[in-house]
């Protein structure tokens, strides 16, 4: 059964509250990844305890779970933060001062890649390519392209995200 441990001030999803995501799908196993979809954009990453739930509830095996939702990028086990930051690494971002961005995001933050901020509001991650290379370089906040980023306006973008409440 799941504990109900929290992380940054959120509980985890009751067992109730994934039951209600199951029932949406039907409880079909070939439903397995919009389930974790769901359940992801519900709780912000996928914890061990949900996985078993999920593997119990629809009698998969758990390494079947687990296999799925670490293949997928779109998928964490680790939690995330409130905002998802997304840089953009491809030849043209690149060229264009992709690097030097990241690397003020980073400053901005005070965290590395594949790193959550203490506070929960930022996650920050990279991509080959988000296949906008006329914008580069790239930086994309909550599925909202910012195009032609620089330096300088790093941090006012962040600024913006980090009063939002999303």
């Amino acid at each position: 059964m799941i504990q109900n441990p929290s992380f940054g001030g959120k509980a985890l999803l009751k067992p109730e509250e994934i039951d209600k995501i199951l029932k949406k799908h039907e409880y079909k196993k070939s439903a397995l990844i919009p389930i974790l979809q769901d359940l992801q954009q519900e709780n912000r990453w996928l914890p061990c305890e949900i996985l078993k739930y999920v593997s119990e509830k629809l009698d998969i095996p758990l390494i079947d779970v687990y296999s799925l939702a670490t293949f997928y990028k779109s998928f964490s086990l680790k939690p995330r933060g409130k905002h998802v930051i997304t840089a953009c690494c491809g030849t043209a971002c690149h060229v264009r001062g992709g690097p030097k961005v990241l690397q003020e995001i980073q400053n901005q933050l005070h965290i590395c890649v594949d790193e959550t901020t203490p506070d929960q509001k930022f996650t920050l991650e990279t991509v080959r390519c988000l296949g906008a290379c006329a914008l580069g370089p790239l930086v994309v906040i909550d599925g909202k392209y910012h195009g032609q980023m620089n330096t300088k306006k790093v941090a006012s973008t962040l600024k913006k995200y980090a009063k939002k409440k999303k």
